[in-house]
């Protein structure tokens, strides 16, 4: 494999880079300062799996079983609350607040079937499957009755109805369930409710937005909240390029990359990459490719990409590189180039959605 792609993107720098950032245990954190989540440290393994570096990738997957909660749960660090240093230059992750977030949580179903198949290690389902089985139903245990999934666990006597629900998360979420479903039919698994619960979130995100930002934030200003519909497959092709469209010039400054939030002077690589896998799953390959190529001035020569670019200050912005965000770049180069087994699965919904009634009731999941 060529370290480097027609993109410019350096596969094998971005594996040592993670590599550099993974402790011994196998845990995947963003920085060297720390910070660890089931969601980026998923990210992080697929992107070893892509690299080949199959050791690396399933200490990884191996981490996760360790960190798997009784209910089937992972906490994390909410790494989006970590400060910044007196230059405003460095994360200072400290005694950051944890959570037990629903869409990393099931994010592992991805991490699971996108690792393995890059690694052609089919006989290794077996292994994960459990816990992949495990996150799926401790996120449905989240499901609401209008069919999308809170975005945390409840605390004791707290109702669903008590927290909000996020679009790009439930977005996210249908990608795994997905994920989820295929792994278990690969193993003659039965997956019916969870089909049915996946069909809810879908009708939810495409009919019923009134069931997010339910809290008082509009998370429409975020670019996540704009492409996740057209990357995890829940909307139909046609359907994803004009949402893209629709919104594109808000977000996208050209030759530079995808603002993190519609109305800050700052583009991330993380964001631009998955909005190229989102312009993939939707057809545009042209414009994902040149959203890959303008990532070129974020590629740190000591390995890794630099979180993002303050364009109106002209200046890095914070200076990190995270596990993750060479890890978002690897994914979508591997998914444009078609290198490894397995380039498809974030791009392409593989599950049929099921049929629902109209009007009917969300799907009635055994709760624990």
């Amino acid at each position: 494999m060529s370290a480097e792609t027609s993109t410019g993107v350096d596969i094998q720098a971005g594996a040592d880079r993670i590599e550099a950032l993974q402790d011994r245990d196998g845990a995947i954190s963003w920085i060297e300062a720390g910070i660890w989540d089931a969601w980026n440290h998923g990210e992080s393994a697929m992107a070893l799996a892509v690299a080949g570096r199959e050791g690396a990738a399933l200490r990884a997957l191996d981490n996760l079983l360790d960190r798997q909660e009784g209910d089937g749960g992972f906490t994390g660090e909410l790494g989006a609350s970590a400060p910044l240093d007196a230059a405003n230059r460095r994360l200072i992750p400290g005694e950051l607040p944890s959570a037990r977030d629903t869409n990393f949580s099931g994010y592992v179903a991805v991490a699971v079937l996108r690792t393995l198949t890059a690694l052609e290690r089919p006989d290794l389902f077996v292994r994960y499957q459990p816990m992949v089985a495990a996150a799926i139903d401790f996120v449905l245990d989240h499901q609401t009755g209008q069919g999308d999934i809170v975005w945390r666990a409840a605390d004791d006597g707290e109702s669903l109805q008590a927290i909000d629900s996020l679009r790009a998360g439930n977005a996210s979420l249908y990608k795994s369930i997905e994920c989820a479903i295929r792994i278990a039919r690969l193993l003659g698994r039965p997956v019916d409710h969870w089909a049915q619960a996946r069909a809810r979130i879908g009708a939810t995100i495409r009919e019923n937005d009134a069931r997010f930002d339910r809290m008082g934030e509009d998370r429409r200003r975020y670019a996540m909240d704009w492409y996740y519909p057209a990357l995890a497959g829940v909307l139909p092709k046609d359907i994803a390029r004009a949402r893209l469209y629709a919104r594109w010039s808000e977000f996208v400054e050209a030759g530079l990359g995808c603002r993190c939030v519609a109305d800050e002077p700052w583009v991330t690589a993380a964001e631009t990459a998955e909005l190229a896998m989102a312009c993939l799953a939707a057809g545009k390959t042209d414009s994902a490719r040149s959203l890959l190529d303008g990532l070129a001035p974020l590629q740190a020569p000591e390995g890794g990409y630099w979180m993002g670019w303050q364009f109106k200050e002209e200046t890095i912005w914070p200076w990190e590189r995270p596990a993750w965000t060479v890890a978002a770049v690897m994914l979508a180069d591997d998914a444009l180039e078609r290198r490894t087994p397995g380039w498809d699965v974030l791009i392409e919904n593989r599950v049929p959605e099921l049929a629902l009634r109209a009007g009917a009731e969300a799907p009635a999941i055994p709760r624990a």
